[in-house]
């Protein structure tokens, strides 16, 4: 697959019901996406295929985006989600694993209370099951997580992981540099772990601005290397922050100092290897 990637984003109905995280009057948020609201953008960005994300905790949801997929060729890949805390969801995990699309889960760590949660017993099924199932794991959580990632990461060396977001670094708080970067650094360094340049805009203040993006995505593609780092939208959530094609193109910008090659790592090929897509 040669095609520009966007490794993030999401489609969601809140009709649904089941995005409780979701304000009930947002004025972006709280609105249907579909594929026909992106689609004229993926083509002005000379984006062909995308990786459709989960936005809520429910099988019910996943099943809706595989349904999506179906029906729309650029969606190139589903991650959905199971309870890990609900080990009979091992079936369904089998079953969904089945659909040439669904290719991983994203437990929603970040809306969890206890930071340890991804240390229990009681869920470990769920991270072996993904192993052994061949699927992709997607690492959702903030700077206070990297530590249980790691400890995860490097009891499962085989479970091919993906962190989002960049791990959520509190861009608006300068002090919070040198422990998300050291935390990065070590997880990098100690596991074979991917990274999402994405989400850094809705974590920066509001009129954020490319120099204080710049130290992030530099040390992400220090640590990480382009061949593990790849590029996406986090639409429709980015546009709390940012316009779709303004964080095309800021992205563009912070990655300017790279070889073409590398670019192109970031922005299609690095997700083409990870996510297993072919022409």
């Amino acid at each position: 697959m040669t095609n520009l990637i966007d490794a993030h984003q999401h489609y969601w109905n809140p009709a649904r019901g089941d995005y409780g995280w979701m304000p009930a009057d947002d004025p972006i948020l709280s609105r249907a996406y579909g594929p026909a609201d992106l689609a004229p953008l993926l083509a002005k960005n000379g984006i062909g295929h995308t990786i459709l994300v989960q936005a809520a905790p429910s099988i019910a949801e996943t099943e809706y985006m595989l349904g999506l997929a179906d029906a729309t060729p650029s969606i190139a890949g589903v991650i959905g989600w199971v309870d890990f805390e609900r080990p009979d969801d091992l079936t369904a995990l089998t079953r969904l694993a089945q659909h040439p699309r669904f290719l991983g889960v994203r437990p929603m760590i970040q809306d969890l209370e206890d930071d340890n949660w991804m240390l229990r017993d009681d869920v470990q099924w769920g991270f072996q099951a993904v192993r052994d199932l061949g699927l992709r794991f997607e690492a959702l959580g903030f700077a206070r997580h990297l530590k249980q990632f790691r400890t995860i990461l490097t009891r499962y060396p085989e479970m091919a992981t993906v962190i989002n977001h960049c791990m959520k670094p509190q861009i608006c708080d300068p002090q919070s540099f040198g422990p998300w970067a050291d935390g990065m650094a070590r997880l990098a360094a100690d596991t074979t772990t991917f990274c999402k340049l994405s989400g850094l805009v809705t974590e920066a203040s509001a009129d954020w601005t490319i120099a204080e993006l710049q130290p992030y995505a530099d040390h992400i593609l220090q640590v990480f290397g382009p061949g593990r780092v790849m590029w996406g939208s986090d639409w429709p959530v980015c546009q709390l922050a940012s316009s779709y094609d303004d964080w095309v193109t800021a992205a563009r910008t912070l990655t300017a100092g790279l070889s073409p090659a590398d670019q192109a790592l970031i922005f299609g090929g690095t997700a083409a290897t990870f996510y297993g897509l072919t022409a």
